[in-house]
């Protein structure tokens, strides 16, 4: 896998993220599978393949952050150099039309919150 590169914040965060799914949600549909198999035939239990069905995307999230913060890299926000454009920078840019400034900060694609730009 390629590293990322994050800060402190977005690693923490992302280690909260996984912490919740194992130990909040994973028992949550582990109980939802159990309840649903106690309904007899599982041929025909569409609450049972639901569960199954929202079992295997949080395992798939899971495996996904674990990768992702196994490759993370922290990167020093005091160390890098602002003569050139790169991670962790802050950067403005005017709109010509408009005349508005609008500051962006370059981050990975893991602590990108493309709702709010």
């Amino acid at each position: 896998m390629a590293i990322t590169y994050m800060t402190e914040e977005g690693l923490r965060k992302l280690k909260e993220e996984l912490v919740h799914m194992e130990s909040v949600q994973r028992p949550e549909i582990s109980r939802q599978i159990a309840e649903a198999r106690d309904k007899g035939d599982l041929s025909e239990n569409a609450e049972y393949d639901a569960a199954k069905e929202a079992q295997g995307l949080l395992e798939g999230k899971i495996a996904q952050l674990k990768g992702l913060i196994a490759t993370a890299r922290i990167i020093d926000e005091s160390a890098i150099s602002t003569d050139e454009i790169q991670i962790m920078n802050k950067v403005t840019i005017k709109n010509l039309k408009t005349k508005k400034d609008m500051t962006y900060m370059l981050v990975s694609e893991s602590e990108a919150d493309l709702k709010s730009g």
